[in-house]
This record gives C-alpha cells, sequence and structure tokens, in this order.
C-alpha cells in the first residue's frame, strides 16, 4: 500500500529527554514524510509514548530540536490543530458520551467527517449516547479510533489505543484506517505490539529500544532482509559462519540459525545443495531478534526438548 509521499512533516535532531535519572529519549534523529503509515515499534517502556508526547507538544524535550510543519509545536495553532493524537489510555470527561465527544472533535478538526464517524458507530455497535464512564474498555477504545480516523488530521499518532478491542473490531479498524488513508492520504502513525496485525500496513517502520532508534527504514526494504537457516548444525554453522546473527538454537544434531542478511540467488542455491532449508523472517520476529541483539541479550538457545519447539521457530 504506497500513498503520495510529500516533504517532510516531522524533524527531530538529537532529542533526548530525562526523567529524573531515566533516559527515555537517547539522542533521537528522525524524519517523517507526509503520505505515509509509520510503525513506531518497540517494547513497553521503550520510548514510544514519550516521542509521540514530544511531537505533540503534550512533553517537552530536554534537549534537541523537534519542528512539526516547520515549527515548534508548543502552543503553535499553526501545528496543534493540524494533529490528532490518540492515546491507549484517552481521557474524556465523565459525564461525555460518545456523541458529545465526538461533537467536540468536530470543533476542533477542520476536516473532520460526521458522516464517516456515523458509519464506523454503527460497525463497532457503539452506544452514542451512553456516559463514558460506563463504557466498557472496547467501546472506550472504538471511541478512540473513531476520532483519530474521522479527524482526517493532517499527522494523527495512535498509541496503541485499539488494544481493548476484539479482534473483529481490530480489523474493521485495519480494514477503514487502510480505505480511508487512500482516499486521504497524510501521515500515520501506528504504534503497536501486535506487530503481525499491523505489519501489511505500514510503509516505514521505526524501532525503538530504551531511547534510542535502532532502525528507520522503508518496510520493503526490512521484508526479506533476514532469514533463518535449519538444517544440520555443521552445515549450518558453515553457510552462516562470517554473517550477522540474530538468533541461534540448536536441538541435538540440528540447528536453527537467524541471520541479518539478505541472500542472493546464488546463495540461496547453495543452501539448497547443501540440503538446508531457508525459512521467512517475519516482521515481529525480525523486530524482535533486533532489539534482544541490540541489548545484548543472550542469543544462544541450548539444547531443546522437543523437536516441536525448533519446529516454532521456523
Amino acid at each position: 500500500m504506497t500513498g503520495t509521499a510529500t516533504p517532510e512533516v516531522i524533524s527531530v535532531r538529537n532529542v533526548s529527554k530525562k526523567y529524573k535519572d531515566s533516559l527515555a529519549l537517547d539522542n533521537v534523529d528522525l524524519t517523517l514524510e507526509g503520505g505515509k503509515i509509520y510503525g513506531l515499534l518497540g517494547r513497553n517502556g521503550a520510548g514510544k509514548t514519550t516521542l509521540m508526547s514530544v511531537l505533540t507538544a503534550q512533553g517537552f524535550q530536554t534537549s534537541g530540536e523537534v519542528r512539526v510543519f516547520g515549527h515548534r509545536p508548543y502552543e503553535s495553532d499553526r501545528v496543534l490543530g493540524r494533529i490528532c493524537f490518540i492515546r491507549e489510555s484517552q481521557k474524556y470527561p465523565d459525564d461525555f458520551t460518545p456523541a458529545q465527544a465526538f461533537k467536540a472533535a468536530s470543533m476542533f478538526f477542520a476536516g473532520w467527517d460526521q458522516a464517516f464517524a456515523d458509519r464506523m458507530v454503527e460497525e463497532f455497535q457503539l452506544p452514542a449516547k451512553r456516559r463514558i464512564k460506563k463504557l466498557s474498555r472496547g467501546q472506550l477504545s472504538a471511541v478512540g479510533v473513531i476520532i483519530g480516523l474521522a479527524s482526517r488530521a493532517e499527522i494523527t499518532f495512535f498509541d496503541e489505543p485499539y488494544l481493548g478491542l476484539d479482534a473483529v473490531a481490530r480489523q474493521i479498524f485495519y480494514d477503514r484506517l487502510v480505505q480511508d488513508f487512500a482516499e486521504h492520504p497524510r501521515t500515520i502513525v501506528l504504534s503497536s505490539h501486535l506487530i503481525d496485525e499491523v505489519a501489511n500496513l505500514l510503509e516505514h517502520v521505526i524501532l525503538i529500544d530504551k531511547g534510542r532508534i535502532l532502525v528507520d527504514e522503508d518496510a520493503e526494504s526490512i521484508r526479506g532482509s533476514a532469514v533463518t537457516v535449519v538444517g544440520p548444525a555443521a552445515l549450518v554453522g558453515e553457510f552462516t559462519a562470517g554473517r550477522s546473527v540474530l538468533h541461534r538454537e540448536t536441538f541435538a544434531s540440528l540447528a536453527s540459525v537467524t541471520i541479518d542478511a539478505r541472500l542472493s540467488a546464488r546463495e540461496r542455491a547453495e543452501a539448497g545443495e547443501l540440503g538446508l532449508e531457508l525459512a521467512p523472517v517475519t516482521l515481529q520476529q525480525l523486530i524482535v531478534r533486533k532489539t534482544m541483539a541490540a541489548t545484548g541479550t543472550d542469543l544462544s538457545v541450548g539444547e531443546r526438548d522437543s523437536d516441536a519447539e525448533l519446529e516454532a521457530t521456523k
């Protein structure tokens, strides 16, 4: 899926954020273009929410420079009226109903589409006249998702607000996001730990861990950038020698090794001649492996108890 990219809408240069003795963002450099869907990925506490808070002027960097639409976002009407930030724990006045929340949003966002919001209310089966404080977690998540999409803001941040939705409702969200993005391109940043669910939506992947950017690449270039080699341990070792290893598992005389490499046709043929199996690495597996490698987690797993466990790594 491809939007029409426009010049940069967000520029982050040497940004750090400290909380007492904790460094939530560590010298971050980023550039985000218009007309793309970005995935902001990472573990809990990696710095995702802090980064989005800084970009939306709901938090302030300790050092560095942030520009949104060429301006500092803090107290800038030229910026804040063009941004929508939906959090997982989005707060609304307790006495508000969803209908009132949508009305308030319509007055803030110039591109608000009430007809689209109404259709999503029906699809999510949301009780629009029930007080928000009486909504279930899933219903509250639906309110945030609807505001985020119907706002048609030029930059929309979703900080995992869809976690309360069941699988069917999350699929509705993904489908409507894709459909509406195609018709109304803008910049969308999805923060999620459900990486495999959102993988096909993403055009660009940003991986953050311990406040540092580990990956900042187009999704297409990441796909196929790693592969898992499975077979007799000696042959796997020979084939992967000298390559960057992201993960290694052994079972008796068998090994499964994930390498950070894009294999050529010749190399794939060589693996086939050796009787080795080459298994693709999903985006989620790649993100996990790169995070572990960057943090120095032990990548080697000793002998496993069953063939099923080795099979599960493929």
